[in-house]
Formats: C-alpha cells, structure tokens, sequence
C-alpha cells in the first residue's frame, strides 16, 4: 500500500500531472477511435471509483476529499471525465456516418422528439431528481461555513472558491494585473471573437472531430488542460503555504521548499554575463522585452509561413492574426508554468520601478 500512495505521491508532482495531463490528451485525440467504445469510457470511470475508494482508506486523502468544499470537486471530476468521453464518442460515431455518407445523427428526423411531452417530461423529471440530490446532500454534508473574517487569523492555505482557484493558480506564475485582469479579459474577449474568426459551417450543431481537428483540440487543450486540471490541481495538491502536497501526503504547515526564483535578466547578466545588473531598467531588461516582442509579433507570421500555411489561407489575414495572437496568449500559460517548474524562472520581463512584470 505505501509503496503505490508514494508512486501516486510521485506522480502528482506539478511537472509530472501536468505532463502527464497533456499525454492523456494527445492519447484521446490520436486513439480516439478505440477510446470511444463503451468498455473503455465505463472503464475509465471504473478506475477513478476504485481510485477514490481506495483513497478513502487513507486518513490524509480522506480529509481533503470529504472536506465539504472539495466533495462537488470530486463530482466535477468524474462528470468532466465522463462528458469528455462522451463527446469524443459521438463525434467518432458522426465521423463514421459522415465517411459513408450518411450525415450526422443530430440531423436525422427520427432523433428528433416534440417538446410536449417528450422534453417538458424529461426536464421534469430532471428537476425532481436534482432537487431530491440537493436535499440529501444539506443534509448529510455540513455547509462550510466558518467564523466570522479575523485579519489577524488567516487560513492556511487561503484558497478562492473552487471556479477561481485556475485564476489563484495563474497568479502563482503571473503579476495580478496579468493573471487577474489581462488574461481573463482575453479569453472573455476571445470566447466573443471565435463566431467571427471561424466561419467554417462544419460542426455546427453536431458532434465532430474529423472536420474541426485542430479546433476541437485546441478547446479541449484550453478546458480541459487549462482549466479544469488547475482547479483539481489547486483544490487537492495544494497546501499550506500553497506548496504542492501528494494526495497521500500529510499538509505539513511546517513545510518550505527551497526555491530560488530567478528573473531572466539575472540570468542573463549575472549568471551568463559573470557581471552586476545594470542600473537602466531598460538596458537590464532589453533581453526580455525583445522576447517577449518576438514572441507577440514575429511569431505569428512565422507560425503563418509553416505549422498554420493552411489557415492563414483559409482565413484573411485580419481573422488570421487576431486568433494567432488568442492562441499565443492561451499558451503563455503552460510556457510560464514550465518555465517556473523547470528552472525557477520568475519573471521574463521585470520592471519594479513601474510595478511592470511578465
């Protein structure tokens, strides 16, 4: 039993659940075809039941998971598993019908129902059934509410309700005006402009995946990836003084990890350089502002001239370079976090005399 908690420990290591993250989803997207049978989606939920079941036994994974705040994170898992699933299965399904020439489901007739009584009595049922869960569960689970806000005692660890832990977790990587404000107003901004930068008709309405490849992929990257494993991430791996905790691991208030986060300028002019940081902030910090430069400007039209030839001649170049530059910005995160993971790097671009950070 210790030897598989300390392999699990292991495994939920930030580097590790990340990548390993990101592996399940090249997985689903490249075998999606043998993923979409009922014995592997069932199977998947299988294993996380087992999982959680086994869990329960431990004392310190029992606390986090009962905990009345985390118990609809666990639902969230199991949903978001299930859902995933079962949209990657019916586009598989729509795909086949598609390849022969039948069209898609959702555009047959008979799979088309009237609204009364067919709807109305499913949404009835439906809401009776949600109610009688809702009862239950104030019943049975606590709601977690605490003593009134004391300034001069703080919880350890302080954690924003469960929809914005992916947004506390940024401001792990990012300034506040970034992680708070910039970033979140872009993908508001970028959810709106999607209509308008994709006018392809494919897809509308239906389950697919052959005909929006790189479209599906990118959601699911941003949802999936993006999204929702930082809020598990944030909900049950982080700790006391927000350090990483394996789900088996005692939350140990005592324990500090030795980190040495380094600006990329120091990196460049102390440690690469062999010399002392110049006074000029903007001298100091030329090499990360002309990165971060490339990386908005230049890299758009280099991805244009290669991996993305095909939609900028799909799309005009406006509508091109308005998505390149959404989907640079979504991948800024998992860059900044590897960055952090890998070798402390804190900020790209640092400009304290302006309270300026990238």
């Amino acid at each position: 039993m210790s030897v598989v908690k300390g392999l699990i420990n292991t495994l939920a290591d930030p580097r590790l659940f990340f990548m390993l993250a990101v592996t399940s989803l090249v997985v689903l997207v490249w075998k999606r075809e043998k993923i979409a049978a009922n014995s592997v989606g069932y199977g998947l939920l299988g294993i996380l039941a087992v999982f959680f079941i086994f869990g329960s036994f431990d004392p310190n994974f029992r606390l986090i998971v009962t905990k009345p705040d985390n118990v609809p994170i666990v639902g969230l898992i199991f949903l978001l598993v299930f859902f995933t699933w079962y949209s990657v299965r019916e586009a598989v399904l729509n795909d086949r019908r598609i390849l022969a020439g039948k069209g898609p489901v959702e555009k047959e007739e008979s799979d088309r129902v009237w609204v009364w009584p067919d709807l109305v009595y499913t949404e009835m049922i439906s809401l009776i059934v949600c109610s009688v869960v809702l009862i239950v569960w104030s019943i049975l689970l606590k709601a977690p509410l605490e003593q009134p806000a004391n300034r001069s005692l703080t919880p350890n660890p302080s954690k924003a309700p469960w929809y914005f832990l992916g947004l506390q977790e940024m401001l792990v990587y990012f300034d506040p005006w970034l992680a708070g404000v910039v970033l979140p107003g872009l993908i508001i901004a970028g959810l709106i402009a999607i209509p308008y930068i994709d006018k392809n008709p494919k897809g509308n309405g239906y389950y697919t995946f052959a005909e929006r490849k790189a479209e599906v992929t990118i959601f699911l990257f941003g949802f999936v990836i993006l999204w929702a494993s930082l809020i598990v991430l944030g909900t049950f791996l982080r700790g006391p003084n927000w350090n990483f905790f394996g789900p088996f691991e005692y939350w140990d208030i005592h324990k500090l990890e030795a980190l040495t986060n380094v600006n990329l300028s120091e990196y460049i002019w102390v440690r690469g350089m062999r010399t002392g940081l110049p006074t000029n902030w903007f001298v100091r910090e030329i090499f990360g502002i002309v990165l971060v430069l490339i990386y908005i400007f230049v890299m758009p039209v280099v991805l244009a001239r290669t991996w993305f030839k095909r939609y900028y001649a799909k799309l005009d170049a406006p509508r091109y370079y308005v998505g390149a530059f959404l989907f640079l910005m979504m991948m800024a995160l998992p860059i900044k976090m590897l960055l952090r993971w890998l070798i402390n790097l804190k900020y790209i671009v640092a400009i304290p005399e302006f309270f300026f950070n990238i």
